[in-house]
């Protein structure tokens, strides 16, 4: 008898309690992210002597030199990187001095590639900064270029790439005789457009001023 009256009190308690359940309301939980606390926007100037180039760069932002690019050593000096280490993120700038030889990776015979010495055309400069975005076009939405001209008369074009891709700004500046300078935003997390909209969308003006302010030195 008492095993009886156990096991129906115990019956009776789980289905009050699955009646409980049944009756709460569902609410659906939205995906949350991080909350990102944006920094004031101030700048100052970058201007090192013998650089071929200046421009104005945010506060909290740190510049360091570039010394290596894919383990290899940079062709010349004005290579720099824009970090960002509150979102951590950097902007790749890579300068090449137009008609200047530089080292290129050639495809032999059998298909393998091998380190040759070439000459910086700007046309080349210019297709092999297409083509180094459109390699996102595999898990890019889209793909959007538009022409840069400023009031320093500096000229170029600036890509934004939709959706999960490695770097979603790029840009590339040139005065088409001798001097070319591209530029890349990277982030050291993987890629996700919906949590990284906030900070890509801040630092996109941040990218905006360093190109209104940039100015290719005079001989």
């Amino acid at each position: 008898m008492l095993t009886k009256f156990f096991i129906f009190h115990f019956s009776f308690f789980v289905f009050c309690l699955l009646l409980s359940s049944c009756n709460s309301p569902y609410v659906s939980k939205k995906r949350g992210y991080f909350n990102i606390t944006l920094p004031q926007r101030s700048y100052q100037k970058f201007d090192k002597e013998g650089f071929p180039y200046t421009f104005e760069y945010p506060t909290y932002a740190n510049i360091v030199r570039d010394s290596t690019y894919f383990d290899a050593s940079p062709e010349n000096p004005y290579w720099v990187n824009i970090d960002f280490p509150q979102f951590n993120g950097r902007v790749f700038l890579s300068y090449k001095i137009v008609g200047g030889a530089a080292p290129y990776k050639i495809k032999d015979s059998k298909g393998m590639y091998k380190d040759s010495m070439g000459i910086n055309k700007f046309d080349r400069m210019v297709n092999d900064a297409f083509n180094l975005t459109n390699k996102n076009d595999v898990i890019a939405t889209s793909i959007r270029d538009s022409a840069i001209h400023t009031a320093n008369g500096v000229h170029g074009v600036f890509f934004k790439v939709g959706g999960n891709a490695a770097t979603a700004k790029q840009f590339f500046l040139s005065d088409t005789t001798k001097n070319f300078i591209r530029g890349a935003l990277y982030f050291e997390v993987t890629p996700n457009v919906d949590s990284l909209r906030p900070v890509q969308d801040f630092l996109q003006k941040d990218l905006e001023h360093l190109i209104n302010t940039f100015k290719w030195r005079s001989n």
